[in-house]
């Protein structure tokens, strides 16, 4: 079987287990019938899910695997018991060059820890980055980081400023990319020292890159679609896309609530019917699924737990595309050209430890 395409897949992971994830492959199969899986899992309920998705059984190799990381286990019991599980065995094909990427919907917090330690990091790059597309007024943006690292130097910052652009080029088919770092306000003054930093390097070398850097972006400028990259630390992220998601739930949930107030207001839903399905889909997190470890040296898709099968084939997808695209050689060949042209005397200042060393 050809390795080109080869999609390895953690079965066992998330709220559905093979089922979700082998229908899921179905579909993005059919989207892309260049695909192959490996799969890993336990193998009676993954061949049972299996019978159900004929594309996928064409082609697919079940590797049976008895251990599952579960949701409550902590990265560290994950790392240790990594061989011996499907969501540890889907990254080691990664490493080893005999899958192009590796998609779990299981624990966020163990596929990092056990992907950072089987991958390592690129040349150039200190810390990966967790990174996933956030409807809004315009069109989707990328939000990095959400969620793997709670702190950042500046140098960090510009690391996830880089990738993230690499990552809308491909994802978003943008050309030069707007990128902004997330901050209380737009003004050169307001923001940490960390903040500052980050924009005084970005402003001084990412004209040679293929991106535009705006400066600064507030927290009411996400769902604008003021920029197309929003780069800030995990803290934050996490923070920003819990509260967008908790937002979209409030307001479809008061829609609802409205809507069911009287037979008008029922009438009315009626009416609004094809507008109210648009905005579910605009909201709904499956047709945005798929969030990816940026900055390692292989590709790996993290899928929400919860999501159904579009969802899951979503984050099949977003793994097939980065490979095709070549994000690992974009992201090193842009933090190459960015190092290049740093002015010596920006090297030289307060932050050329941070650029140097991320």
């Amino acid at each position: 079987m050809s390795r080109t395409h080869l999609v390895a897949l953690d079965c066992m992971g998330g709220d559905h287990g093979p089922e979700i994830v082998l229908a899921g492959a179905e579909i993005a199969r059919t989207r892309y019938p260049d695909l192959r899986f490996r799969l890993y899992g336990q193998e009676a309920p993954v061949r049972a899910a299996l019978a159900h998705a004929p594309k996928v059984a064409a082609e697919a190799e079940i590797v049976a695997v008895e251990g599952v990381v579960l949701g409550t286990d902590k990265p560290s019991q994950a790392i240790r018991r990594a061989r011996t599980t499907s969501m540890g065995q889907a990254i080691e094909a990664v490493r080893s060059a005999e899958a192009v990427a590796a998609v779990s919907a299981g624990n966020t917090g163990a596929l990092m820890a056990m992907a950072k330690i089987a991958l390592r990091t690129l040349a150039g790059i200190d810390r990966p980055a967790l990174v996933a597309l956030m409807p809004t007024m315009r069109a989707d943006s990328v939000v990095l980081d959400l969620g793997a690292n709670t702190e950042c130097r500046a140098g960090n910052l510009v690391e996830f400023a880089v990738m993230g652009a690499a990552f809308a080029r491909t994802v978003l088919a943008l050309e030069r990319p707007r990128v902004a770092l997330l901050n209380i306000g737009e003004e050169d003054m307001k923001g940490t020292d960390e903040l500052k930093e980050a924009a005084r390097l970005l402003r001084a070398a990412a004209v040679d890159l293929p991106l535009e850097f705006t400066g600064f972006v507030e927290g009411n400028g996400i769902g604008k679609g003021e920029v197309d990259v929003i780069v800030t630390d995990g803290f934050s992220g996490n923070i920003a896309l819990k509260t967008a998601e908790g937002t979209a739930n409030l307001v479809t949930g008061l829609l609802g609530r409205a809507y069911r107030a009287s037979w008008r207001t029922r009438l009315g839903a009626l009416l609004s019917r094809p507008a109210l399905r648009a905005l579910k889909d605009q909201l709904d997190p499956n047709n945005h699924n798929g969030a990816v470890f940026l900055g390692l040296n292989g590709v790996v898709v993290k899928s929400h737990g919860a999501a159904d099968t579009r969802g899951f084939a979503n984050a099949i997808c977003v793994a097939r595309d980065l490979v095709a695209d070549n994000i690992l050689g974009r992201i090193r060949d842009d933090m190459a050209n960015f190092r290049a042209h740093l002015p010596a005397e920006v090297r030289a200042g307060d932050g050329a430890s941070s650029a140097d060393a991320a």
